[in-house]
């Protein structure tokens, strides 16, 4: 059973910086990509970047682009992500998420850091 644990949420103020991390555990070896997503309140689950855990390539969406950006430590099987320039936009729970291969979408989430982002 793979497990994701997300860590670095917390309160900041506008135009501030936090570091998540997503830590994989169990059993990896077919990880396919571990991405960031976000729900806002009142809002849709939204997809805010991810990684291809073979290629190294990363994707971060037009939306935090710019200010977010995205980093791992393979040997770790962790996926970080530096967001700066927050704005109360930016307030959500941030759920980590795994696909692996020959799976069809994301197969395991974790259960989210809470980041708040105050004006």
């Amino acid at each position: 059973q793979v497990q994701l644990v997300e860590s670095g949420g917390g309160s900041v103020q506008t135009g501030g910086s936090l570091r998540l991390s997503c830590a994989a555990s169990g059993p990896t070896y077919r990880l396919a990509a571990m991405s960031w997503f976000r729900r806002a309140p009142g809002k849709e689950r939204e997809f805010v970047g991810g990684v291809r855990w073979a290629s190294g390539k990363i994707t971060v969406d037009d939306s935090v682009k710019g200010r977010f950006t995205m980093s791992r430590d393979n040997a770790k099987n962790t996926l970080f992500l530096q967001m700066n320039s927050l704005t109360p936009e930016d307030t959500g729970l941030y759920l980590c998420a795994v696909s692996f291969l020959g799976g069809t979408g994301y197969d395991y989430w974790g259960q989210g850091t809470q980041v708040t982002v105050s004006s």
